[in-house]
């Protein structure tokens, strides 16, 4: 299984799982399926996007629809 942008990214920023919940506000597990390939909701992807440090126009660079 290839990994996905999200988990490239989040250890590129040495982030662990539970570092990116606690910043994005969600939980670690929703960091997990995330990037198993599952879908979340447009909310959960903003906080993602916006505790990794990113724009929320950069969402193509971590969620790759």
């Amino acid at each position: 299984m290839r990994k996905s942008s999200l988990s490239k990214i989040r250890e590129s920023l040495l982030m662990s799982k539970s570092e990116l919940a606690r910043k994005a506000n969600v939980s670690p597990i929703t960091i997990a399926r995330i990037e198993q390939g599952k879908p979340c909701r447009m909310e959960t992807k903003r906080k993602i996007i916006l505790a990794l440090g990113y724009k929320l126009s950069d969402q193509h660079k971590i969620f790759n629809e």
